[in-house]
């Protein structure tokens, strides 16, 4: 089966939400840098630390979380970074679900779009591994998530109006333009609206 992602599937996504097919390019652009997918057919993830402490507590294991913030700094942190390289990502994520696996694949962005697991349940995905198993199965049930994650958190006019300074900071937070995320979206846009 293929795993990359359509014209024709992007064409269908952009349709159902109602916003300009090259406004949904630049969104994939920005956000996956070119592939849902590593060499070794496994989703691209970005395994945050600091959200495992928080998903720890949240799950009811702050126990584990104070024994991983000194065992595990690396995995288990209030500050974000340490990401280390990207092909270190699954082995990272790997090691944090040994303490607990749920908190761990929650704690981690996904595929083409870098959706946050802990986001499953608000995207409406069945339990936490019915959303594993669709970033794991290709590029457009990665793209899926990303647009249910534009919808629930009422991005679709933003991006209608192209008000990429309102979606970056809906999508990816209040620390957007430390990464010129607003930027990247504008040039992504201009660079897909004139195909």
């Amino acid at each position: 089966m293929m795993k990359k992602l359509t014209d024709s599937q992007i064409q269908s996504q952009a349709q159902a939400l109602g916003i300009e097919v090259a406004a949904l390019k630049a969104v994939i652009e920005v956000e996956c840098k070119g592939s849902g997918f590593n060499a070794d057919n496994t989703p691209v993830i970005l395994f945050e630390r600091h959200v495992m402490r928080q998903r720890l507590i949240a799950n009811g294991q702050s126990k584990i979380a104070d024994k991983m913030m000194i065992k595990r700094p690396d995995l288990c942190n209030k500050s974000a970074g340490g990401y280390g390289l990207y092909s270190a990502q699954h082995g990272r994520l790997n090691a944090a679900a040994q303490y607990h696996r749920a908190s761990a694949l929650e704690s981690a962005s996904w595929g083409i779009g870098q959706v946050m697991g802990y986001h499953w349940k608000a995207l409406g995905y069945a339990s936490l591994q019915a959303f594993i198993n669709a970033m794991y199965k290709d590029e457009a049930s990665q793209l899926d998530a990303m647009c249910r994650y534009i919808k629930v958190n009422g991005l679709i006019n933003v991006l209608k109006n192209k008000d990429w300074k309102a979606f970056a900071r809906g999508y990816n937070g209040a620390a957007y333009a430390k990464n010129s995320y607003d930027v990247k979206l504008g040039n992504a846009y201009k660079k897909w609206s004139v195909k």
